[in-house]
């Protein structure tokens, strides 16, 4: 179990050691908070983020085939939990 600021999650696959907590929370965005899992592959010495819902996780591998590079680094997370509420921000009366 990762404990992250968008939650808790747990890592089911971290290959060649992509995962990194403060790059994850760096990256990540409210956008993601939908999806069951995310995947993150590091490409140019960058971290892009994919988010797949229960019924889609079987097509993982095929996006990592056909999106990341050959043999990248990546990590696949799996929510554990909801994703923490976010306070909406008040417009400015001023």
């Amino acid at each position: 179990m990762i404990e992250t600021e968008h939650g808790p999650f747990e890592l089911v696959k971290d290959h060649k050691e992509a995962f990194e907590v403060k790059s994850f929370n760096d990256r990540y965005i409210p956008y993601f908070d939908k999806y069951t899992y995310i995947v993150g592959d590091i490409s140019a010495e960058k971290l892009r983020l994919k988010g797949f819902m229960d019924d889609d996780v079987s097509k993982i591998p095929d996006f990592l085939m056909e999106s990341a590079v050959p043999n990248a680094p990546y990590f696949i997370v799996k929510r554990m939990g909801d994703a923490p509420k976010r306070e909406e921000e008040e417009p400015d009366e001023s």
